[in-house]
C-alpha cells in the first residue's frame, strides 16, 4: 500500500488533546489540512476552551467550513455569541455558513439579526437568513416571517413561505393561535402551491378538530 506522507496524514491529529489541536489552529506554520482536521477532531471533543480559536478560522475561504464544523456541536453557549459576532464581519458564502450554523444550534438570540437579513440585496444571504428564523422558531421568528411573506418577492418568498410553515408547525404547541394566524396566511392565492396545500391540510384538520 502506498505511504501517506507525514503532511498529509490524519491519524496523528486525531490523537491529540484539545490543547494540542488548539496549538494547531493557532500556529502559522500549520498546514490548511492539518488545521482542517484540527477543526474536525474539535467538533467530538471541543469545550469553551477551542471556541475562540476555532471562531478566528470563520472569516477564512479555506477553513471558515471547518471552523463551523468544530464550532456547531460544541455545547458551550459562547459559541453562539462567537457566531453572531461574526454576522456583521463576513459576506458571501462565509456570511451564509454562518446563518446556516446559527439555525442549526437555534440561536434565538439571532433573529432579530436574521430578520434584517431576510431583505439582504444578495439573494442567497436573504434565503439563508429565512431558512435559519423557520428553523428557530418561536412567536418572534414567525412575526418576522409573517412580515417576510408580505415584504419579500421572488427567489425570496418561497424560501420565506416554508420557513413560515416549519416556523408555524413548532409553534403549534406553545403558540397554537398565532400558528393557526400563520398557516391562514400561508394558504393564501399568492403563496407557492406546496406550501399553500400544507397549510390548508393543518387548518382543515384544526376546523375538523373544533367541530367534532
Amino acid at each position: 500500500m502506498p505511504v501517506i506522507p507525514p503532511e498529509f496524514d490524519a491519524n496523528p491529529i486525531w490523537q491529540l488533546d484539545q490543547a494540542k489541536l488548539i496549538a494547531i489552529l493557532k500556529d502559522s506554520g500549520s498546514s490548511t489540512f492539518q488545521k482542517a482536521i484540527a477543526c474536525k477532531r474539535l467538533a467530538q471533543i471541543g469545550n469553551k476552551e477551542s471556541v475562540a480559536p476555532l471562531a478566528a478560522l470563520l472569516s477564512e475561504n479555506r477553513l471558515g467550513h471547518y471552523a463551523r464544523f468544530g464550532l456547531e456541536p460544541n455545547p458551550d453557549p459562547s459559541v453562539d455569541e462567537a457566531l453572531r459576532n461574526a454576522v456583521p464581519k463576513l459576506k458571501g458564502r462565509l456570511l451564509m455558513g454562518v446563518i446556516h450554523s446559527i439555525g442549526v444550534r437555534k440561536d434565538a438570540k439571532a433573529v432579530d439579526a436574521l430578520g434584517k437579513l431576510m431583505y439582504d440585496q444578495d439573494v442567497e444571504i436573504a434565503q439563508a437568513a429565512s431558512a435559519s428564523l423557520g428553523t428557530i422558531g418561536g412567536p418572534q421568528a414567525g412575526r418576522l416571517l409573517r412580515d417576510g411573506l408580505n415584504r419579500t418577492k421572488i427567489p425570496v418568498l418561497p424560501v420565506v413561505a416554508r420557513a413560515t410553515l416549519v416556523c408555524a408547525e413548532g409553534l403549534m404547541r406553545a403558540n397554537r393561535a398565532q400558528a393557526l394566524e400563520l398557516y391562514t396566511t400561508l394558504s393564501g392565492p399568492s403563496m407557492p402551491k406546496v406550501v399553500r396545500l400544507a397549510a390548508y391540510r393543518v387548518l382543515n384538520a384544526a376546523a375538523s378538530r373544533s367541530a367534532g
